[in-house]
């Protein structure tokens, strides 16, 4: 019945995890879920109370434009300028997303054809090298190791691969790691970008969610950035807005228009009371996520005492609300001893990519008193473990 296409896909891993969850959940146990990373803040009320209201209007019941409402993009615009200090041209470089994982997955289908390289980060967000072969591409992969910051190592690719290779995947801050890329190291992929006619598609959906005295930056922060790249973003961690589907993604408009011709093509753009509730989101995003931090840096410094306490091997994070433990096992096999014995959800490693084989990711989308609880879990099942 199935396409070779179809076939050839690895289960995704979010998927699985939400099937044993629901097994333990049915057998009785009280789980406590640090697997998929979906904010457990509610959508702020301001947000909420925008939609109502747009959702009333007649003009917001018929097909939306494809490339977003104007309104929509401009603040978008409006927002970089604030946030990053990155002036936009919202005609041209801004395309709105059904969330940023939607404009991810259609991206390689704008350039790449059967047989093109493209260069994948491991471990990583699934979609990256899922996109890049449900257009025809083949992944090269580029190994985020603990020892070099989880950074790749751009030397270590060849000049061949590099000539025929036709985009490059980033995400930084990371999901899975953690781990952060400052502009120097940005500024290194733009001119190796440049260098062999690269198009970088940067995913920067986490750049609000971290823990030191400066933002991570954006890769259109570094010049020359525009001529090579683009970034995807979303409403989605930065304003709690997971299950609203509304992101974008800007820079280069030639990069842009592409993304933007495969989506006429397969959707019908976002619904126009959403995009208006997200212009109030963009505008009121600063104070959303200054209290959002504050909720997350509480809940990494929980979990991150409490794994270091047990024996795993975890750097606190400088972004992101995940958590990337070295397990040094199996990372299946320890996340299904987490599920079966203590009822907690985490996420093993190699489902990332092979390169996150030892790792686990936890993540910190639950309350307090759910992770104190998890902790305390853990340090049983370890002490018992140490009686043996």
């Amino acid at each position: 019945m199935y396409s070779d296409r179809i076939k050839s896909l690895p289960p995704y891993p979010f998927a699985a995890i939400d099937r044993a969850k629901l097994a333990a959940q049915k057998r009785g146990v009280d789980v406590v879920d640090l697997g998929v990373g979906d904010p457990d803040l509610p959508t702020p009320k301001i947000i909420i109370d925008a939609l109502c209201e747009a959702a009333k209007k007649p003009e917001n019941h018929q097909y939306p434009s494809y490339e977003g409402k104007i309104e929509f993009r401009s603040a978008v615009a409006d927002w970089y300028k604030e946030t990053f200090g990155v002036d936009l041209d919202p005609e041209s470089e801004v395309l709105a997303l059904i969330g940023s994982k939607e404009g991810i997955a259609h991206a390689p289908l704008a350039f790449l054809n059967p047989g093109n390289l493209a260069l994948v980060p491991d471990p990583a967000y699934p979609v990256y090298k899922t996109a890049v072969e449900f257009a025809g591409g083949v992944p090269v992969i580029l190994p985020l190791k603990r020892e070099q910051g989880f950074l790749p190592d751009l030397d270590g690719i060849t000049s061949d691969v590099a000539r025929k290779s036709r985009l490059i995947f980033l995400n930084y801050p990371n999901n899975p790691t953690g781990a952060c890329a400052d502009i120097k190291f940005l500024k290194k992929i733009v001119d190796f970008a440049y260098d062999n006619n690269l198009i970088v598609l940067h995913d920067n959906p986490y750049s609000e969610v971290y823990f030191g005295d400066k933002r991570p930056p954006s890769i259109l922060e570094v010049e020359g950035s525009r001529d090579v790249a683009v970034e995807f973003h979303s409403l989605s961690k930065t304003c709690n807005m997971t299950g609203w589907r509304v992101g974008f993604v800007v820079g280069n408009s030639e990069i842009i228009k592409g993304i933007g011709d495969v989506k006429s093509n397969i959707d019908s753009g976002n619904f126009g009371a959403v995009q208006d509730a997200g212009i109030v989101a963009l505008n009121n995003s600063q104070k959303i996520a200054a209290k959002m931090r504050e909720t997350y840096r509480e809940r990494v410094d929980l979990l991150y005492a409490g794994l270091s306490k047990i024996g795993l091997e975890v750097e606190k994070p400088e972004a992101t609300f995940y958590l990337w433990a070295w397990t040094g096992g199996r990372s299946k096999e320890y996340t299904r001893k987490l599920i079966d014995r203590l009822g907690i959800v985490a996420t093993p490693g190699v489902g990332f990519g092979d390169f996150g084989e030892g790792y686990v990711r936890f993540s910190v989308t639950q309350p307090t008193e759910r992770i104190t609880e998890a902790v305390k879990r853990m340090e049983k099942m370890v002490t018992e473990e140490r009686a043996l």
